[in-house]
């Protein structure tokens, strides 16, 4: 199956896919962390879409001005938030024929559909919580794989400093194999 992973720099759910022997690029405007650099667009996804063919796409659009952790920030932000709808939206109507995207719990749910699907780390290993929605477009619910005790908000008690952002987008590693398990 040939996949894009739109949106990812880690190369985390690339990889996990990879793996299971797929053809998988993933595209994000900053370059991938990951040694298998050779399999990362760097640019805009929509560069991608519609000009090559894809059989499934699993996409994590930026939720800065979505989410509702930044809910007291959005009557400054309408322009950037126009914008970040508009840029799902165009996600959810990609000329693919299944489509994951994943997002924290925000405003989507009004602005479009509430999600298929709310799942935490520690449904698939991971002892943190960090409620994750996912919207499917021809894609089966994931199932839990390791659920595992420890609810600690780890995510959302990171630290300040420049990168913070960077670091509460990445892909937990068991949810990444979920994915690719189950809708590879």
């Amino acid at each position: 199956m040939k996949i894009l992973i739109a949106c990812e720099f880690s190369g985390i759910v690339r990889d996990a896919f990879m793996k299971r022997g797929h053809d998988v690029l993933s595209c994000d405007l900053l370059p991938t962390e990951s040694e298998m650099g050779k399999y990362h667009y760097q640019g805009d996804c929509r560069d991608l879409i519609g000009k090559e063919h894809f059989d499934m796409m699993i996409a994590f659009p930026p939720c800065t001005h979505l989410a509702v952790s930044g809910a007291r920030w959005f009557k400054y932000k309408a322009k950037e938030q126009k914008e970040a709808i508009a840029f799902f939206m165009y996600l959810v109507n990609a000329p693919i024929e299944k489509i994951a995207l994943e997002n924290p719990i925000g405003i989507m749910s009004t602005k479009y559909r509430k999600p298929d699907q709310i799942i935490q780390p520690w449904m698939f290993g991971h002892g943190e919580t960090k409620a994750t929605c996912l919207w499917l477009k021809n894609l089966p619910i994931l199932k839990p794989t390791h659920i595992v005790s420890g609810r600690y908000p780890r995510v959302h008690l990171e630290p300040p400093c420049a990168d913070r952002w960077k670091k509460r987008s990445i892909t937990y590693q068991g949810f990444a194999n979920a994915m690719a398990n189950q809708w590879g």
